[in-house]
């Protein structure tokens, strides 16, 4: 028999702001200490409420979720830090992955942190560091870049500032512009080598390697 996973703490969960990541496909990635946290906080602030709702029906979790997202933020972070202040135990996550990488949350920690209370990072799932693990690529020095400008011209000069950089760059991008952006990285980056991870993590994942100028026309 295998032996039980340790357990977390025989204490409550204290009060803060846990900043919780979650699976970014497989829902079997989410850790256990995710799940202590999400089943002991008062209240959850998701990117998309429907999203979370469905992550925690999977493990039977029953909790108040809030919207929080770049739209709501502003409106919403006076009462989150009202309500911290007062001694509650709040779970921020994002659809997927690590929240604040690219994803809202950065000036609600800033705040919470220059409030005096605490911040608890709950480590786990990250697309960045998945993709950057199976590219086949350089790891021990690389740089996340998020997501490029929409439009050719702004990646191009986007690309053109990180091209001096030395180390492996990581981007996200979505499916209808990563055609356009693999052939402006083609441009301005030359015979790069280079790697696509598609729907890690999910039944179809899949990576794509070799030079840019190849996989901007793959």
């Amino acid at each position: 028999m295998h032996p039980s996973p340790p357990a977390l703490s025989d204490k409550p969960l204290a009060p803060g702001l846990y900043i919780v990541s979650t699976p970014i496909g497989n829902l079997r990635d989410i850790t256990l200490r995710a799940l202590d946290v999400l089943a002991a906080c008062d209240t959850v602030l998701a990117e998309d409420t429907r999203v979370t709702a469905k992550l925690l029906a999977a493990y039977n979790l029953s909790k108040r979720v809030e919207r929080y997202d770049e739209h709501a933020a502003e409106k919403a972070r006076p009462r989150i830090l009202a309500a911290l202040a007062a001694g509650a135990r709040i779970a921020l996550v994002s659809d997927s992955g690590t929240p604040l990488i690219s994803d809202p949350g950065y000036r609600l920690v800033r705040e919470v942190v220059e409030a005096g209370i605490q911040v608890f990072p709950v480590p786990g799932p990250s697309a960045a560091l998945a993709a950057l693990a199976g590219a086949g690529l350089p790891t021990d020095r690389f740089l996340f870049a998020g997501f490029p400008p929409p439009r050719s011209a702004g990646r191009r000069a986007a690309f053109a500032a990180l091209a001096p950089i030395r180390a492996t760059l990581v981007f996200y991008e979505g499916g209808s512009r990563l055609a356009a952006s693999l052939a402006d990285m083609a441009a301005v980056f030359g015979p790069r080598q280079g790697a696509v991870g598609r729907e890690l993590t999910k039944l179809h994942e899949t990576f794509v390697r070799g030079e840019l100028t190849a996989l901007a026309v793959d």
